[in-house]
Parts: C-alpha cells; structure tokens; sequence
C-alpha cells in the first residue's frame, strides 16, 4: 500500500485525523472585577487586531483541510494504478513480449524521436558557380551576354516563341534565374505559367541542349517546397524524366535523376508516385554495369541518392514490392569506396530498417549486416552516422535479428560508440544498447563480456541528457530481463549512484523508468537476502532523500512509485524472513540463504 502524500510542513496536522487540532482560544479573556480594567481603547484595537487574525488562521485551515481531503481522495480513486499489474504495464519492459520490448524508431522520434532533418538532403539544387560554366553542354560563349539578364515576362515571350533558337535562350535563361544562390525566383516563374512550356521541352530529342536546360530549371523548382513540387509534378514531369533516364547522352539522364530525386525527396506521396510510373527499373539499369567505379563518380553519387529517396519516409513506408527490387542493389554501392555513395546507401538501409520486423527481415536476409558493421566502424561520421542508425533499428527487431548483429562482431565498435566525442553518436549508440540489453540473458551476457557496462555507466555520469535517457533505458531493460549474476555484477560496476541522481531530472518518464530500475534491483536483492546492505548503499550516496523528495512530486506515478519503495524498503523494522537466520559473527551478521544463491553484494 502507497504512503500517503504528505506536504512539507506538517507540524499543524497528522494524517488520518479526523480534523484540525481546536484552535487556539484567546489569551486574554474580559478582566476580572478584582483587577483595574485596561483602557477600553486599547482594549477594543487588541481585540479586532486579534478577531482579524484569527479569521484569517481559519480561513487558512480551512483551504489545508479541503486541498489535503481533495488530494487524498484523489489518491484513493486511482489506487488501482499502483497495482502490480499496471505498474508492469507504465514500463517498457514488464509484462510484454519480446516484440512490446523494443522501442522502435517512431517512439525515437517523439523525442529524438524530433522534428529535425537528417544529416541526408532531403532535395538538392543544381547551382552553377558561373553563369556559363561547363556544366551546360553548350559551352556558351562568355562574350554572348543575350540571355543574361532576361526578366520573367522575356522568358515568357521567349519560350512561346516559334523560333527554336530564342526558346533555348530563354529556357537558359531561366535555368539561370533558377541557379541562383540567393533567393531564385521559384514561384515568379511558377505564376508564369512556364512549367508546362518546360515539361513539353523535356521531349525535345532533336535538340538536346533545349531538353537539358528545361530538365535542370525543373530539377531547381522541384527542390523548392512542397507547393512548388507539386507545380512539377502537376505538370506531368515524373513520366517525362523517367523517359530521360534512357537518354543517350549521360548529361541528361543525369539531371533526370537528380529530378526523381527531388520530387520522391518530398515524401512518401510523390515517392510512391515516381514507383507507380515506373523509375526503379530504369533507375537500377543505370548501374547494371559490370564495375560500378566505370562511372563518372558524380553520376553514381547522384543515383545512389535518388535511390536512398525511394527508401524513404514512412506512413506508409515504401511497397515491400520496391524494396525488394531495389535491395540487391543497395547490397552491391555497401561495397563501393566512395564516400558520399557509401553515405547514401547506409541512410536508405537506415529507412528501410526502420519498421516492422517483416520489413527488417527484408533487409537482413540479403547478408548485409556484417558489411554495416564493417562501417560502422568508419571514422567517417557521414558513414558512421547511417550505419548506426541502422543498425539500430535492426536490434528493434527480433531476437534472431538481434543475434545477427550481434554475431557479426557489432558490439566490439559500441566501446569507440559509446565514448564517441559527438552527443549524438553517443545518444544512438545507448539507444542501440537499450534495444540489446531488452533482449535475451545470454545477449546482456554478450554486452557484458564486451566490457559496455562501464561504458553505460559513465554516460549516467557526465553524458549529454539525452544521452543519459538513452543509458536509463539500457539499465532498466538490463534490470528486467537480466539474472541475478547479471543484476549483482551491474550493482557492482557502480550503477547504482549515477542512477539515483538522475533522478532529479524534470522528465518525470525517466524518472519513472528509473524508480522501476531500483525496483528490479531491489527484487534481486531479496533473492539473495541482501536487501539491507543495498538500502545502505542507496542512503549513502544519498539516494535515500532523493527517492523521499519524488513522494511530494507533482507527477502521480512518481510520487506513487517512489512512496511504495519508501514503505516497502527503508519504513519501519519488516517481518523477519523465515528462510533466513542471522547468524551471529564478531564482526556482523552474516545471512544463511537457502539454496544455491548465485553472488551477493559484495561493495
């Protein structure tokens, strides 16, 4: 049973009384005949001066006794929500089933789970450094200054007008206007009503230069905001360049792609569209060559993200269908060198991890794990960060999965993961260690043998926040599911101090996972009849008073759960266990346990 809240200050009343103490009566009563009575003035300024007092002390009693009787009938009519069985259901870990057990990356989210980019580009423009550089196949001449400064209503004209060499101007000259760095006149040319004239140019095969400008002035708009993406797509644009990315001249089946990229970039509708008509075949066939480094580095960098664009966002994640199709892929750019194609191929592994377990098993039954666990090992963050990212969505998932990772040698990265200099490394990687340490006892055995306990511990100590969350998450997932062995030797490591002070935090779920940490802690403690010695430890490292100030926390489940272990272990003398005898020693007592016990708290 949960000990009553009580507030601070409670001199004035007990609990359980049926009311206030009497008040107080006055100390000076009318004055006898036998004394002179004082002057009558006085006499009546003392007596209202003490009447108005005395009003106000009952008031003040009064609002005690209706917030304490609110309060405890408010603690009375939800006194089921201390009962074990939902206790067990306010944590992660008890009474659920292995799949209830992982957090997955949509939780994340929430928090990190976070409303922030990836380190990805979602959209990228084409920008050209100078106005006539080489990127344009037509190699203009720098002298030739008659598109340069064109305005919207000339391009209008230009691009209306029958003569080809003028539409190629000003389709040019948009592209330009389009390339700038600053402020590009996006919804300018929109409100022109130009996209259709640039769409229809895309199908301009007798001239080539005509077709490559309009593709990168789309490519510019596409990567806009969403309102302008849809322009392109309104537009009819997606059939158009999947019908460029089998141009024979590379320039434009590049732009195409860095086009597809830009609209399936803008989320999971126009992504979904671009597989409806038809990309990933055409896409996949521009790597069907026998080495990948034959291509142009640029090119395949550029396919590489678009493919990583079709992976992407969820509700509703990418056709299974899709996924398969573009998976074998994406096994083979795992193995490339390059750096930003290596990048891109981890984040779209990263977006096709994060799901169900079906949607996992896609993924890992290709063999890909142990090649992410190679670079995941990268001392490249831009490599670094996908492939954790993904390797930790795959511990969300089964057990089986788990031991993939496991198997494939991952924990011997997490040490250099776990003490990384970049927060967010750190955060993902204790996030990884939750999913792990949620799984079986001979996995936690595997995190502990790879030395990652300590490694957890100190991110309780001196870790960002976010991080420390992370590590609560790791104990308390270790503290339900572990053995006794596996509970004493986390006691032993010093968790217990660094867990306690966090219990400070204003985030009152943590607090609570990590009252239910202490609570797993202590249920091992009793297996073994060492319950005494770890109140001892909690109240020398003044746990102690931080678990009895949450009894006046503004959160319910705080200050229910950390009342419970207030009574259930540091209250008044328990009934002595049978199965435990102390036996007298000159120096202590030293508990007889019953059975074969595993370890004990030896601090």
């Amino acid at each position: 049973m949960c000990t009553p809240y009580r507030p601070t200050d409670t001199s004035s009343f007990q609990t359980g009384d049926s009311s206030l103490p009497a008040l107080e009566q006055p100390s000076q009563r009318p004055p006898s005949p036998r004394f002179a009575a004082p002057d009558r003035s006085f006499r009546r300024h003392l007596w209202t001066s003490f009447t108005a007092a005395l009003r106000s002390f009952c008031t003040a009693g009064l609002i005690l006794l209706v917030s304490l009787k609110n309060l405890m009938s408010k603690m009375s009519t939800n006194e089921n929500a201390n009962t074990p069985s939902a206790r067990l259901n306010r944590f992660k870990n008890k009474g659920k089933d292995a799949t209830e057990m992982r957090r997955r990356r949509i939780e994340v989210n929430v928090e990190l789970r976070k409303a922030k980019k990836d380190d990805q580009m979602l959209k990228r423009r084409n920008v050209s450094t100078f106005p006539d550089d080489a990127t344009s196949p037509l190699q203009e001449n720098r002298s030739n200054q008659v598109s340069a400064h064109w305005s919207v209503e000339e391009i209008v004209k230009g691009v209306n007008n029958n003569n080809t060499e003028i539409q190629l101007q000003a389709t040019q000259a948009a592209r330009k206007l389009l390339s700038r760095e600053q402020q590009p006149p996006i919804d300018s040319i929109i409100r022109a009503g130009l996209i259709p004239k640039l769409v229809s140019f895309l199908g301009r095969a007798d001239c080539i230069p005509i077709q490559f400008e309009s593709a990168w002035a789309l490519t510019n708009i596409a990567s806009g905001t969403s309102e302008q993406t849809k322009a392109v797509v309104d537009g009819g644009a997606i059939p158009a360049f999947i019908s460029l990315l089998a141009s024979p001249h590379t320039h434009i089946s590049e732009q195409a792609v860095w086009a597809l990229g830009n609209i399936a970039g803008d989320g999971s509708t126009y992504r979904d569209l671009v597989i409806k008509f038809g990309a990933i075949e055409p896409l996949l066939s521009l790597l069907a060559v026998p080495d990948l480094s034959s291509l142009a580095s640029g090119y395949l960098r550029n396919v590489t993200w678009t493919l990583s664009n079709l992976c992407r966002n969820k509700n509703p994640a990418p056709p299974i269908e899709a996924i398969e199709q573009i998976l074998p892929t994406l096994v083979r750019l795992l193995h490339h060198d390059d750096h930003e194609v290596l990048a891109d191929t981890c984040w779209a592994l990263s977006y096709l991890t994060d799901g169900s377990n079906d949607r996992i098993e896609v993924v890992v039954k290709t063999g890909l794990v142990p090649q992410l666990v190679k670079l995941l090992g990268c001392s490249e963050l831009p490599i670094m960060t996908p492939s954790l990212r993904a390797i930790g969505n795959i511990v969300t998932g089964t057990d089986e999965q788990t031991q993939i990772v496991i198997d494939s040698g991952a924990l011997s990265v997490f040490p250099s993961l776990l003490s990384h200099h970049k927060n967010n490394i750190q955060k993902e990687a204790a996030w990884t260690m939750s999913n792990i340490t949620a799984g079986r006892q001979d996995q936690i055995q595997r995190v502990i043998d790879h030395g990652l306990v300590p490694y957890l511990i100190g991110i309780l100590r001196k870790g960002d926040f976010k991080s420390q969350k992370e590590a609560v998450w790791a104990v308390a997932n270790y503290t339900s599911g572990g053995t006794i062995e596996q509970i004493v030797y986390l006691v032993q490591a010093g968790v217990v101090e660094p867990l306690l002070n966090l219990l400070s935090a204003k985030d009152s779920k943590i607090v609570l996972v990590i009252l239910d940490a202490i609570s797993n802690i202590f249920l091992a403690a009793e297996k073994i009849n060492e319950t005494e010695k770890l109140c001892l430890m909690i109240e020398e490292c003044g746990g102690l008073d931080k678990i009895e100030a949450l009894q006046s926390h503004e959160n319910e489940q705080v200050y229910k759960a950390s009342s419970t272990l207030i009574e259930k272990y540091f209250s008044a003398e328990e009934e002595e266990d049978q199965n435990v005898v102390p036996e007298s020693t000159a120096a202590s007592y030293t508990f007889q346990v019953q059975g074969n016990t595993p370890d004990t708290f030896n601090f």
